[in-house]
């Protein structure tokens, strides 16, 4: 072999270039990759991604020998993207990777906020992930959302099932007239037909809302409740399940994503997955034991009999109609993913008291 030829190879070789050849690395490459969020760590879907999403993805790209390493930036809190915004900032190349809440961007993904439209559904946070899942997987206007504003979905989290916190016992819908019920974006109309007055409002405020007299209780899940110690204004806790509600969802830029090798890009993917079961998982134990803890701390805890939420979801009117009617009219299939959610429910064995896409 001519001295030229054996300093070529052994340039390659250095650089990790020789295919094939065994206990080679392949020569790596850094990525760099903003991540955001518009809420703060505190909350299980960014804490999630700081403390598993990131570190996995690092530990699968480098034991996969993929070439691939990813130099993080990571921008919680709204720091660079505030709630509400965290799409345009990934579709616009501000950010790269992060988590949106679904819930606050109706206007981009209206498909998505199917469960806030069906109350009464399942209490299952894997459950309606599941479900929402499916159709996003199944009905293509569902995944265009994502493609249209340049995202890749990774993974989806629920929020733990819905109840109704107040100052006051409620053993009916009959002791909430005239009562004024935080209900925040379409878990308004959770209320309606009830007698109660819907205030808008957000997590950060119900405290001294209630505290102050605008509002005579909220509807909200635990593990939202526990952080801002609700009992101590709202110490009764009726539990009426107006079930789980898909509420976000992590994804990352295609263009990016498009860019990663592919064996990176299956490794993002099945963190992605996995970030989707240990959110539900750990939510549901966190819902477990903060109701526990606010028991503790003096809440009184009633469950809402069976009879009284059949007729407080009888009460309601059908508003998942009109919305699905409205989006069929701008040219989305409203009616297929509400009868298709309603569908996956039943057919994950939910016993819905109210199937709002026959009526």
């Amino acid at each position: 072999m001519s001295l030229r030829r054996r300093t070529m190879l052994g340039r390659v070789a250095a650089a990790g270039l020789v295919v094939g050849a065994p206990g080679v690395a392949r020569a790596q490459s850094t990525v760099k990759l903003t991540a955001i969020a518009g809420h703060p760590p505190v909350f299980l879907w960014v804490k999630l991604m700081e403390e598993f999403f990131i570190p996995e993805v690092d530990k699968r790209l480098a034991d996969g020998n993929t070439g691939v390493k990813i130099e993080w930036t990571r921008a919680w809190g709204g720091t660079l993207a505030k709630l509400g915004t965290e799409i345009e900032a990934i579709r616009d190349g501000i950010g790269d990777i992060g988590f949106i809440s679904t819930v606050f961007q109706a206007a981009h993904m209206p498909l998505q906020n199917v469960s806030y439209m069906t109350p009464f559904g399942a209490p299952d946070i894997a459950t309606v992930t599941a479900v929402v899942e499916k159709l996003q997987a199944g009905i293509p206007s569902m995944e265009q959302a994502y493609a249209r504003n340049k995202l890749r979905f990774l993974g989806g989290s629920a929020l733990d099932d819905y109840h109704i916190f107040t100052t006051f016992p409620v053993k009916s819908i009959d002791d909430l007239k005239g009562r004024k019920i935080m209900a925040p974006g379409p878990s308004a109309n959770w209320i309606n037909g009830t007698g109660a007055v819907a205030v808008a409002s957000s997590l950060p405020e119900y405290y001294n809302n209630i505290k102050t007299g605008v509002a005579d209780g909220v509807l909200t899940f635990v593990t939202g409740a526990v952080p801002i110690k609700l009992q101590e204004v709202a110490p009764h806790l009726t539990l009426a399940s107006f079930g789980a509600m898909f509420a976000g969802a992590l994804v990352i830029n295609s263009t990016r994503f498009g860019r990663l090798p592919p064996a990176a890009q299956k490794v993002f993917a099945e963190v992605g997955a996995e970030y989707t079961r240990r959110f539900a998982a750990e939510q549901t134990t966190r819902a477990v034991s903060g109701l526990k803890a606010m028991e503790g701390a003096g809440l009184k805890v009633a469950e809402l009999a069976p009879a009284e939420r059949l007729r407080w979801a009888k009460a309601l009117p059908n508003v998942a109609q009109k919305w699905a009617a409205d989006l069929d009219a701008k040219g989305q299939p409203g009616k297929a993913v509400l009868k298709g959610y309603m569908d996956g429910l039943k057919a994950a064995g939910v016993k819905v008291p109210r199937d709002w896409s026959v009526e």
